[in-house]
């Protein structure tokens, strides 16, 4: 026998259910004894457990699942531009009021007009089109780590 010889049928009948034991799917039709599976109108949602919270609504909650990354504070490159020939750095601006604390992660990306004054840059991060553009206006990107807090008064003792 060969493949393209094969006699098969597109629409295979279904089974008739609930027509006596010996059919093989009497009396409960598959359907179990009891229960709301049983019961006719028993289509619930998918996932749906019984009143129970869910596995995709369980699962986050368990441990492991929490993100305590902090997100990266954006600064534009258009910001920038009032800095001509100083040394940005997070301190510098969180003085000017461009970012609200010097001890966020800050990353440099395009955007709020263009750079065209020389800028040296001292920050976490920049995004690859927004070192060629401070590149392309004469500056500079070094990457620095994070400003650390100052301890607290009340630890040291």
């Amino acid at each position: 026998m060969k493949y393209n010889e094969l006699s098969i049928e597109s629409h295979k009948t279904t089974k008739r259910l609930g027509r006596g034991i010996a059919s093989g799917k009497g009396k409960t039709a598959g359907r179990g004894t009891k229960g709301q599976g049983a019961r006719k109108s028993a289509n619930l949602r998918p996932g749906f457990e019984g009143g129970q919270n869910p596995l995709m609504q369980r699962l986050p909650k368990l441990p492991g699942f929490n993100n305590h990354r902090p997100k990266a504070t954006v600064v534009y490159t258009g910001d920038l531009e009032q800095f001509s020939g100083k040394t940005v750095d997070a301190r510098l601006l969180a003085d000017s009021n461009v970012i609200a604390s010097a001890y966020d992660t800050v990353k440099v990306i395009v955007g709020g007009g263009d750079l065209t004054k020389k800028v040296t840059v001292k920050l976490s991060g920049a995004s690859a089109a927004a070192r060629a553009l401070i590149e392309k206006a004469g500056g500079s990107f070094e990457k620095a780590s994070r400003l650390q807090r100052p301890a607290r008064k009340n630890d040291e003792q």
